[in-house]
């Protein structure tokens, strides 16, 4: 599925973090990351819940928070599930867990043209017209929420914004910046949307200032396939090959 649209104008981000040092020291973490709920809603209560709080006002009452059912190596990590219950729990709105991840990416350790072409993909039953945020614990390149957020857009819903625990990316914006968007369609035409699967114009702020680095599709092609041979050892060195 093409990724064709981008997060609203209007949307609004929230997050607590700008790396994720604190949540990997917590006791609970490697625990959580691995599946363990338990872990998850300590590591989540104990960091964040001043954090959770203080969104209260940020996005109406009744919307669905919703989390990326990522696959990580180790196991299901279930940190972005009980954030986007606690946030529903605290902000008066509704958990949604049926809309899931079809595959595991792998994202954990993957540099920003691993995580370009290891897109993930979602199914599940989107409520036509209802209002969702999205929630998940660790965003670099943003990605994953941008891929969660054209699929709710795709079957009618709307997307307000995201509450994320460590927002890690050079820049925290989602939106790209216009000028890295109109010099990105005036070198490559279609070229990012035939690599990639993704419109020009739904890229994040991240990804679209990656790719202004490469001058030619050529030069994005060849870090492709290098990419994908990096792809293939960090899965190995996991057991995953």
């Amino acid at each position: 599925m093409e990724r064709l649209y981008a997060f609203p104008d209007n949307s609004k981000h929230f997050h607590q973090f700008d790396s994720d040092q604190r949540i990997k020291e917590h006791s609970a973490y490697k625990q959580a990351k691995a599946g363990d709920a338990e872990a998850a809603f300590r590591l989540v209560t104990e960091l964040s819940i001043e954090f959770i709080k203080a969104l209260a006002g940020k996005f109406p009452p009744g919307v669905i928070y919703v989390a990326p059912f990522a696959q990580e190596a180790t196991g299901d990590n279930a940190i972005p599930l009980l954030l986007s219950i606690l946030c529903a729990q605290v902000l008066n709105g509704s958990n949604e867990t049926d809309i899931v991840q079809q595959q595991r990416v792998y994202h954990t350790g993957a540099d920003p043209m691993e995580r370009l072409r290891l897109r993930p993909s979602f199914e599940g039953w989107v409520t036509p017209d209802a209002s969702y945020v999205l929630v998940d614990d660790v965003v670099s390149m943003g990605g994953t929420l941008a891929e969660l957020a054209n699929f709710i857009q795709l079957n009618n819903g709307k997307v307000l914004g995201s509450i994320t625990l460590v927002n890690a990316g050079r820049t925290t914006a989602f939106k790209p910046n216009k000028k890295h968007i109109r010099l990105l369609q005036e070198r490559f035409e279609n070229e990012i949307k035939t690599i990639f699967g993704i419109h020009t114009s739904a890229l994040t702020a991240n990804e679209a200032s990656y790719l202004v680095g490469f001058k030619t599709a050529d030069e994005i092609r060849n870090r492709c396939l290098k990419a994908e041979k990096e792809t293939d050892l960090r899965l190995l060195s996991k057991g995953l090959g």
